[in-house]
């Protein structure tokens, strides 16, 4: 690939700061629990849930905390 093209191709382009480990860690959960073929919301905190991925606040992840924590990621 041309080094000018990887440039543009750069996953985190729009995000303000270097992505966190734990960033890292909840984007690959959440493709792992997608990966198993489940793409609903209550399906999605499940899946996270049973990963042993807690919510920021030490918590289980439900559709309150979950939906805030991508709205506080997306900002």
């Amino acid at each position: 690939m041309p080094e000018k093209a990887a440039h543009y191709l750069a996953p985190d382009q729009t995000h303000p700061e270097p992505i966190s480990p734990y960033e890292t860690k909840l984007s690959g959960s959440i493709m792992e629990v997608f990966g198993r073929g489940t793409h609903d919301l209550p399906g999605l905190i499940a899946g996270l849930n049973e990963l042993g991925l807690h919510a920021p606040d030490g918590q289980a992840w439900n559709e309150h905390n979950f939906r805030a924590e991508m709205r506080r990621l997306g900002d």
